[in-house]
This record gives C-alpha cells, structure tokens and sequence, in this order.
C-alpha cells in the first residue's frame, strides 16, 4: 500500500512538471552536380552507386523527379528557394542584388528560414552555384555572398586548386582550368583517372570538410542543424581516382538512345562546354569508342560521388544522429550522354530535366518503397519545413512532398522547367515545349518515338491546354 501511494505521489509531481521538448529533426542536403538517374535504385544501370542505393532503401526515392533548369545556377536557385526563377546561372547572384536593395521584398532561401528558426545552417562545397558561395574572378571575395543571410558557415576547402574556381573544374593533383575571363578549359582534358586517394580531387576534400564539420554540429546538444554537401562530380572535366574506373574497364555498356540530332525546330545545341575540353581531335557522336570511353568515365565519377555520400552518411551513422536527421539527395540536373547528339545539359530533352531525389525521414512508412509522382526541385523547400515541423512561407511555389512521403502510391500533376527562350510542362504523358517566338514542341512518352517526333500539328487541342496550365502555373513568377 504504501509502495503504490508513493507511486501515485512521483506520477503526480512527473506530470505537474514542464516537459522536455523533443530536438528538432537535423536536415542533410546532399546535392550531387550533373547526376542522371542511372543508378540502380533507378532503374537496372551499369553505374556502382551502393551508397546511394543504400539511401534509396531506407528512404522514398523520387523517380520521376524534374529540375526547374538545365543549368546549376539557375536551378539550384529553384531549389534553395522554392520559386520558378531566372534562366540564368546568375540566378542567385541577382537574387542578392535584389536583397541588398529591397531585403524586406525577397523571400529567405530554405537555409535562411532554418536559421530563423534556431538551426545552424552550415553550407560545404557547391551548394549554390559558386562552391563556397562567392563571388568576385576566382569566386572567393567575402564581400560578395551568393546568398547573404543564409549560412552560419559557407566554406569551400580549394586546397592545391587555389581558389573555388580552380576547384570547380580542378583535375588532380592541383590542375586547374586556366582562363578565369572566358572560363575555357584551355586544353584540360575531358577525363581523367590518376592514382591516388580520394583527395587528389577535390570532392574528396570537400567531403573530409564536411565530416569535420558534422562531428562539430553532432556534437552541439543545443541546436539542431542544416548541412548541405555540395558534391561536383560528375560534373566535367570527368576526372576521378583510378580505382573508379576499374569497374567499367571491361563492361558492356547500353547502346545510346535515340542517338541523333533532332529535325525541325527544337532546344538542340551543339554540346559548347564539352566540347571547350580537349578531345584528342574525336569526335563521340562520330566514333564510338570515344563515345564509350566519355561514359565510361562519367560513370567512374558517379561512383566517386557515391563513396563520398557513403562516408557522410556513415559518419552520420557513427553520430547517434540519424535517427534524427533528415537526409536529402538531389541532382540539380541531368546529363545528355550522347542522346540528341548532346553531350551535356542545357536542353529541354528528358535527358536534361530529369534527375535523382531520394529523401528519408524519421519514423517515415514503408521505407524503399518508390514514388512514381511528378514532383519538381521547388517541392523540397515545403517539405523539409513540414518534415521539421516548421511553417512554410507564403512565397513559396513548390507543394509540399509529405503526403506522397506518407503514401507512395500517391500520384501528383506537371512539372515546369525551363532556359532562356523556352519553357517546358512535363505531365504523366507528354512533354510540351514552348519557345519564345510560339513554336511549340510536342512529345508522347507512351510512344516508342518518345521525344524524337513532334505530334503538336496532330493534337491542337492538347497543346493549347497544356500551355495555358504552364503559362498559369508561371504567372505571377520571376520568369
């Protein structure tokens, strides 16, 4: 009797007193630059990419995910602030302009919100367009932020590549792209595959930064924390430690799809920053063992990525705090790989617009469970602030992701996207194209032609309601 009065007696007192809230979750942002979803959580693929994979098991992966740009400035704009934006890579830039002027006028990016609201953000790598977030000739001038009130902590570690600039394009060992005017690559090879450790490139680097900087914010009881890794590779030059490589030596790859360039009017280029590198006089839309080679070591860098999303997510592991973290992967963008005869971005093809986003949760349902939604990069700012229990700003275009978190099967609408002189809607079916002067690109996806035949002249009808609904869903934006 009395055991159960003294029982009674601690209840009452445990529950008249204040309760400890919970931390906040933690978010991870990891953004993998030029990343296509050929990867194995994606679809059967050729490529290594285990600790992606990994994430993708144990989070929802977004396979039909659409950047808002072919371009990482601009794109990367969308995504950091969730709005449709300028076409330009200097999207931010202009966007810091404005805050300088009119800072009461410019919605807070998503890590500015964060801050706000008691995190500390801290950014490593490119994570804006400019790794590190500066400007000025080597992007390294203090006095120009690319996202001024949104990191505690913006740091780009350039090591033998002097400066953020020479680390964007950096082979190894120190070798950097030489003209900081024009940004030719000036004879820098297009690939690469030295031996070495992972740090005779730079994401290697980046990523011993970013460790160091996870072990200091895991270690902070106080505060919950924002930190976005901004890995380069895949990006060109395709450089990458030789033991990458290794894999791909032997393999047989895919035949390239829909390899030629496209008739009539469309946003076909000639492939301008890959072909500044030097190819050794080759050609790969005329020779195909080149053409092989270049995706051979495309592949090696994606490889190269994915190991050093393995150690961050490992190290998140050996924290305590993964259970309380948030974790994000997004490519800002994909990669033309021969299709069209492109080799890279900057189009308005499937290829260009269509990228990876796997996102995990704490105690999310049904984790490794694919979502086949049309979802856009502006969706995520809204749905790390629903993840985190935080409101969502007014300003904000993207919907939030949650309920497709929760259910799967959960199906959602269009995805817009465009570059400067045309615009794009994406829907479950068809793509639509519009360019500036009013021609207009139609492509059916149920069709073995996919985006190689436009049937605009076939279905009038069709494409007069899909360009009201993307030029509704663009009214009112910065576009």
């Amino acid at each position: 009797m009395k055991t159960t009065i003294t029982l009674s007696v601690l209840l009452l007192v445990l529950l008249g007193m204040p309760q400890v809230q919970a931390r906040s979750p933690n978010v991870l942002l990891l953004c993998v630059d030029d990343l296509r979803p050929e990867l194995n959580c994606f679809g059967k693929s050729y490529i290594h990419s285990p600790h992606i994979d990994q994430l993708a098991a144990t989070g929802r992966a977004f396979h039909r995910h659409y950047v808002q740009a072919p371009t990482c400035g601009a794109s990367r704009y969308a995504m950091l602030t969730g709005t449709y934006g300028p076409a330009g890579n200097g999207a931010l830039f202009e966007r810091a302009k404005e805050i300088g002027e009119h800072p009461d006028a410019v919605l807070p990016s998503m890590p500015a919100w964060f801050r706000k609201r008691g995190y500390t953000t801290v950014s490593v790598g490119k994570v804006s367009h400019h790794p590190g977030g500066r400007g000025g000739p080597d992007w390294d001038d203090e006095s120009i932020p690319e996202m001024p009130n949104s990191w505690d902590r913006h740091l780009m570690p350039s090591g033998p590549w002097q400066h953020p600039r020479g680390a964007m394009h950096g082979l190894a060992h120190g070798e950097i792209r030489g003209n900081s005017k024009s940004g030719h690559a000036k004879k820098m090879d297009v690939y690469q595959s030295a031996t070495g450790g992972d740090a005779i490139y730079p994401d290697g680097r980046t990523t011993d930064e970013a460790l160091r900087q996870l072990d200091q914010l895991t270690a902070d009881d106080q505060s919950p924390f924002f930190l976005a890794v901004g890995i380069i590779r895949p990006h060109l030059p395709f450089g990458a430690p030789a033991n990458y490589m290794t894999p791909y030596i032997d393999a047989e790859l895919p035949p390239i799809a829909h390899p030629n360039k496209p008739n009539g009017q469309t946003t076909w280029h000639r492939s301008g920053e890959f072909r500044q590198y030097n190819l050794w006089g080759m050609d790969p839309n005329e020779d195909g063992d080149f053409a092989t080679s270049v995706r051979k070591h495309y592949a090696a860098c994606v490889s190269y990525a994915d190991a050093q999303v393995g150690r961050i997510l490992e190290r998140l592991e050996q924290s305590g705090q993964a259970d309380n973290t948030i974790v994000v992967l997004w490519g800002d963008h994909g990669w033309h790989l021969g299709e069209h005869a492109i080799w890279g971005k900057h189009a308005l093809f499937e290829e260009s617009l269509h990228s990876p986003l796997i996102i995990r949760a704490p105690d999310m349902i049904n984790p490794g469970v694919r979502s086949d939604a049309l979802v856009e990069s502006i969706d995520i700012y809204p749905t790390l602030c629903d993840l985190a229990g935080l409101p969502k700003p007014s300003m904000v275009q993207g919907d939030s992701l949650t309920p497709v978190m929760n259910d799967a099967s959960r199906s959602r609408g269009v995805a817009i996207s465009y570059k400067a002189g045309a615009q794009t809607i994406r829907t479950a079916s068809h793509r639509l194209i519009k360019h500036k002067d009013g021609f207009v690109e139609l492509y059916d996806h149920g069709s073995d032609q996919g985006e190689t035949e436009n049937v605009a002249s076939m279905q009038p009808d069709l494409v007069k309601s899909l360009v009201d609904e993307m030029e509704s869903r663009l009214k009112g934006s910065s576009r």
